[in-house]
């Protein structure tokens, strides 16, 4: 949540060797060279030499709520210390978060960090950076990864990419010519559970014929916005003008005003839609039906969506209802869910995985007579992918969940797959080895502006009353 503004502490000298980091003047010096058609070591770009990056040094950019969760993410498995994450500079336009965030990084962590209000004075001033985390407003992503990228950082953003395309684009377009990385924050593509849940799908083909997806997430009224914080550490009026917000609650609460965010669908929906793209083989969608209101809280953006995804993949049609509500937190499994229905069987699965509602797959029961059908199930079962049926944990016995395939309908097998980190470590970690040489990103700049397409356009759906179809070439950058 930066612009152009002043730097609050001294920035401090590094002492990292040259052959440690990458200087930001002879990186622009390189790029430029590369602009006149030499061919550069791969060394230039951190790619090839791994020892250049083993201590890694991080800039965040936002220190809103999201930055907390991801720092929780980084500090809670020890990232900071076995990964070497080391924490340079902060940025912030809110000084109360600014100083909290730096303070707590210096004194508990012990992070060398510098802070700063501007961005721009940020990179300028900092010689000695691997990457930024950006965790601002949408309307502010592409700006900033702009210029991250530009100064030689990768640059872990967010999603939603942008609240409009042709900014999200401009941001893959960037990471092309600069031939630094892009991750963008859609974490269940790192999640070891989602990852096995979709090779069940597609590899194993446990649901038979996939036809229909059913996602939800709910919010009730009281937990749909972000409290505003003590009047007595408010930014004044002329601050706030200054960078754009007209209130504190523009500032706090941006995601329901359209000049900052894309609403409930970009922020809430965007990480299952994706989903939806990713379990059916990145398959993009071909048209969306939405409908929404803002009858309840009169905001700028609806705060109760229903949309109708349909696509079609090498078996055939498939549609898939998102649905996202910001009135009632009301779910028959859980508040936030994805569910995946073939003709064979069912997957059921939530980021939010417990004891209760780690994840099923459910069989349909005239299935179990068919002796192909049960030799994929009975092989992953073997390969211990599922549980037998029936294995309920003690909890769903103690009926504090709704106990599956009670009517015998469907006879549950459960998801044997957990994360048991933060679930957005192994999104970061992802990031970070990617930078190393070590994997690659499993959520680039490219899959995340197919996902903004699919998403944006669904509010257009509701703006226009209408059946909006895509273009293949929309989803190319």
């Amino acid at each position: 949540m930066t612009t152009l503004g002043r730097v609050v502490t001294d920035n401090k000298e590094h002492n990292e060797s040259a052959g440690e980091c990458i200087d930001r003047r002879r990186f622009l010096k390189s790029t430029a060279t590369a602009g006149a058609g030499l061919v550069l070591n791969p060394a230039v770009f951190g790619q090839s030499d791994n020892r250049k990056v083993d201590n890694m040094n991080v800039a965040l950019i936002g220190l809103g709520v999201q930055c907390g969760r991801l720092m929780d993410a980084i500090f809670e498995t020890g990232t900071d210390k076995t990964d070497g994450i080391r924490f340079k500079a902060v940025c912030d336009i809110f000084p109360y978060k600014l100083k909290y965030i730096s303070r707590r990084l210096k004194i508990a962590r012990k992070h060398d960090v510098t802070a700063y209000e501007s961005y721009e004075e940020m990179l300028a001033k900092e010689k000695y950076l691997h990457a930024a985390i950006i965790t601002t407003p949408d309307w502010l992503h592409a700006p900033m990864t702009i210029a991250c990228l530009k100064a030689g950082l990768h640059v872990y953003c967010e999603k939603e990419m942008s609240n409009n395309l042709q900014d999200a684009k401009k941001m893959v377009q960037t990471a092309r010519e600069t031939k630094r990385l892009l991750q963008i924050g859609h974490q269940r593509r790192s999640n070891p559970r989602y990852q096995v849940a979709e090779k069940l799908i597609r590899e194993h083909r446990l649901l038979g014929k996939l036809l229909n997806i059913n996602a939800q997430w709910n919010r009730s009224v009281s937990s749909h916005k972000v409290p505003l914080p003590n009047q007595r550490i408010w930014m004044d009026e002329a601050a706030l003008k200054k960078h754009g917000y007209d209130s504190m609650d523009e500032l706090v609460n941006w995601r329901w005003y359209e000049k900052f965010g894309g609403g409930p669908l970009g922020d809430l929906g965007s990480h299952q839609i994706d989903v939806f793209n990713w379990f059916l083989g990145q398959v993009k969608p071909k048209s969306v039906l939405a409908s929404g209101a803002n009858d309840y809280f009169n905001y700028q953006h609806n705060e109760n969506v229903m949309s109708i995804y349909d696509y079609q993949t090498d078996q055939g049609s498939v549609r898939a209802f998102y649905q996202v509500l910001n009135t009632t937190c009301w779910g028959t499994y859980g508040q936030y869910y994805e569910t995946f229905m073939g003709d064979v069987g069912t997957l059921l699965i939530s980021e939010f995985a417990t004891d209760e509602n780690n994840g099923w797959v459910c069989i349909e029961d005239y299935a179990r007579s068919d002796d192909a059908v049960m030799k994929r199930w009975n092989n992953c079962i073997r390969q211990k992918l599922i549980g037998g049926q029936f294995e309920l944990p003690t909890v769903c016995k103690d009926k504090r969940i709704l106990v599956l395939g009670g009517t015998k309908v469907l006879w549950p097998h459960p998801l044997l797959q957990r994360c048991t980190k933060h679930v957005h470590q192994p999104h970061l970690k992802n990031f970070f080895d990617a930078i190393r040489g070590k994997a690659k990103l499993n959520c680039p700049g490219e899959v995340g502006y197919e996902t903004a397409v699919a998403v944006l356009k669904a509010n257009d759906a509701i703006i226009e009353g209408r059946k909006v179809e895509f273009a293949p070439e929309e989803f190319k950058v």
